[in-house]
């Protein structure tokens, strides 16, 4: 076993001595060491009750046989890091989480590990480590949040942002905005709808790594704790067959994940972080790879923000496995892919079906022959405003601005723009350009999630189109462009926007063109350059100083390097 490094022979007798210390019994000893990496916290909604699915966890490993060592991670809330400082700190804690969990890992000769993450950079960065450590390893989120009901619609934190716009637009009371604080967060549990957390976890299962069930089983229920007891028992015939992630999270199995994003419409965020993930399991995933499974997957869910339905609904009518199994009928996923049940994609997909009958189903999932569209819910961008590629969460955009054209209107920062936003200076018709918020500019590739859910709170998200070299929360809807590369900060074309300039943006056709033409933009290049606009970084200390050194673009992961 890996853990005999730390506990086996006389020369390891001082080791033993520090596990006695933890009051550690030889037989426990002698058993498998499995680390629990939690997220746990009193700070994010969606970690608060993890301390309970981490108990869960290690009664099922001493069930099993195993000896379970718990330590925990950071997470940040992106909604209660949303539109100040804190959003900096987003994307770069995934790096901080995959480092941190590699470095309990390898330091304590763990012989497994069992992961417990749940919301937006935590799931990510976590399986980031797993495949960079290639220890046997399996997942157990914490599960969604319930929907807040309020009258008898169902909301959540999607609700609250737009909730910002419609007041300052004379749209709502200041008194229903109090009452809707209250009800569109229930409880614990990741947010509600298809957002960046919720998406991950469901591709966690896709991917193979997390039990059926991993991504869509509500937070407040027995079964997400039973799950997890079940996750806790699984890990033990891992180890012992030697089972590792990277036997799991194979090309193929990408494949299976990318194509499953693309039929429930999941968060734009999968594009940044699915290639990080991937280079950690030793491979690159181009964004042209997302454009083609795309192209050939049906749209087959809606839910928050695209769409009336939540996460319980999802579970309700079978989840993951539903979704998958009728991916496998019309040829897009790889059934024979190996998972950490110990059965085949296909045997854990098999008889798939909603709990409350087959009405349930297609109500929430549509058969394959009846899509929402014949292709997926995200697409890729390209064009002389995005050479290397920019991503759109097509399943949320309206009808409508699937093809728009119309003048830039520039700004620098997020700041800028919510200022422009909120009085009331932007007009339908309008691109909104946000620029100097990438990997490196930002620094920290920044959600804008207040600029699109104040613009929809005013009415204006189906007239009017923004677009950024930084990238957009899970719970943004409307014309939103993101990650659009190379960034404005490395002198990518979105520095060279000026006021007024015509933006083109054509999502069925895969353009976003920018109709200035090439003697001007050198001419502003030129300018650029010796003026030193937007090169220098603007944190000059700390972590943020150091990750907006090392950190890649945007169309390769924002990974360091």
């Amino acid at each position: 076993m890996r853990s005999d490094q730390v506990k086996k022979g006389f020369e390891r007798a001082p080791h033993r001595s520090l596990f006695y210390a933890n009051g550690l019994t030889p037989e426990e000893l002698s058993r498998p060491i499995i680390g629990i990496a939690n997220a746990f916290n009193e700070v994010v909604p969606g970690h608060t009750h993890l301390d309970k699915i981490a108990d869960a966890v290690k009664a099922g490993v001493r069930m099993a046989g195993g000896t379970p060592l718990e330590f925990n991670v950071i997470g940040v809330c992106d909604g209660i890091a949303m539109g100040h400082i804190g959003m900096h700190y987003s994307l770069p804690s995934r790096e901080l989480v995959a480092d941190s969990v590699e470095s309990m890992a390898l330091g304590h000769a763990f012989d497994g590990l069992v992961f417990i993450p749940n919301c937006d950079k935590i799931v990510p960065g976590m399986l980031m480590a797993a495949g960079r450590l290639n220890i046997p390893s399996i997942f157990i989120s914490g599960g969604p949040m319930m929907a807040g009901r309020y009258g008898e619609e169902d909301i959540d934190l999607k609700t609250m942002f737009e909730a910002v716009g419609r007041y300052k637009a004379g749209r709502m009371e200041e008194e229903e905005v109090q009452a809707l604080e209250y009800a569109a967060c229930p409880g614990c549990g990741s947010c509600a709808g298809l957002f960046t957390a919720n998406t991950m976890n469901c591709l966690t299962e896709a991917l193979g790594m997390g039990l059926p069930g991993n991504g869509t089983v509500p937070a407040v229920t027995g079964a997400r704790l039973r799950l997890a007891k079940e996750a806790g028992m699984q890990i033990l015939p891992l180890v012992e067959a030697g089972i590792c992630p990277r036997d799991i999270m194979t090309q193929a199995a990408f494949e299976n994940a990318i194509a499953t994003d693309m039929a429930i419409g999941g968060s734009t965020n999968t594009v940044l972080h699915l290639p990080a993930i991937a280079h950690d399991a030793g491979f690159r995933l181009p964004l042209d790879v997302f454009d083609e499974i795309s192209s050939r997957t049906p749209y087959l869910v809606k839910l928050s923000p695209s769409g009336p339905h939540h996460m319980q609904d999802l579970d309700e009518a079978g989840g993951i496995p539903a979704v998958m199994g009728a991916l496998i009928d019309k040829g897009v996923v790889h059934g024979d892919l190996p998972t950490v049940t110990g059965k085949t994609v296909a045997e854990n997909v098999k008889g798939a079906e909603g709990r409350f009958g087959p009405v349930n189903v297609s109500r929430v999932i549509r058969p394959t022959d009846n899509p929402y569209s014949e292709s997926g819910g995200i697409a890729i961008l390209r064009g002389n405003l995005a050479p290397d590629g920019a991503v759109v969460k097509a399943a949320a955009v309206a009808p409508g601005m699937m093809h728009h054209r119309g003048p830039a209107r520039v700004f620098n920062s997020e700041e800028l723009t919510m200022a422009a936003i909120l009085n009331s200076e932007i007009k339908a018709g309008d691109v909104v350009v946000i620029r100097y918020e990438g990997p490196r500019g930002g620094p920290g590739m920044r959600e804008m999630l207040m600029p699109t859910s104040a613009l929809a709170g005013m009415g204006l998200d189906e007239q009017v189109a923004l677009m950024t070299d930084g990238r957009f929360s899970g719970a943004t809807r409307g014309a939103a462009i993101g990650h659009i590369s190379p960034e404005a900060a490395g002198g990518g074309p979105l520095a060279l926007v000026e006021e007024g300039d015509e933006i083109e943006i054509d999502i069925a056709g895969r353009t976003l063109t920018l109709h200035v033409d090439d003697a001007e933009l050198a001419q502003r290049r030129e300018r650029w350059v010796q003026d030193g606009a937007g090169q220098e970084l603007k944190i000059k200390s700390g972590y943020l100083a150091r990750y907006a050194v090392h950190v890649s673009s945007a169309s390769e992961g924002a990974i360091l390097t």
